[in-house]
């Protein structure tokens, strides 16, 4: 016994979190490809690091172990470096700007001015997050939308 309970409203909420997760995944996953795929052919990127695009050295290995799909979290350095990645996260307008990841919502977030930030430029490379780059997880939202807006913000 840890000496903890869980409220019949909570407990309720869990499990329909749960019941529902293929639901949503299969939709992150859908959008995560399209969005990808629409970043790597963007001007103003130089690349997408995602298991699910062809061109990732990763690619044979997701199909294998990941059939349906890598995920919806992936990285893009853009480029023109660390100044456009601060002005795509602050002209964003349906991402939400925080550090954590997987939520139903898309999330973007600039790792070297932030959780990385104490580090030095060669700590942060080693790290995966050197200052072209961002982190996105994307959420269920409409993926026009999603497009949309990170089309708008990288103009």
């Amino acid at each position: 016994d840890l000496g903890c309970s869980l409220s019949p409203h909570n407990a309720f909420h869990i499990l329909n979190g749960a019941e529902t997760l293929h639901l949503r995944m299969k939709e992150h996953v859908k959008n995560a490809f399209k969005v990808a795929n629409f970043l790597d052919n963007h001007p103003k990127v130089l690349s997408v690091s995602y298991a699910g695009l062809k061109g990732s050295k990763y690619y044979k290995l997701a199909k294998k172990y990941f059939p349906l799909g890598p995920g919806s979290i992936f990285t893009v350095k853009l480029k023109k470096g660390y100044k456009a990645c601060i002005s795509l996260v602050e002209n964003v307008k349906l991402f939400s700007h925080v550090a954590n990841v997987g939520d139903t919502r898309s999330l973007i977030i600039h790792p070297a001015s932030t959780t990385h930030s104490q580090l030095s430029e060669n700590e942060k490379i080693s790290a995966g997050a050197p200052s072209d780059t961002i982190r996105l997880s994307i959420g269920i939202e409409t993926v026009e939308d999603i497009i949309q807006d990170l089309d708008h913000a990288l103009k």
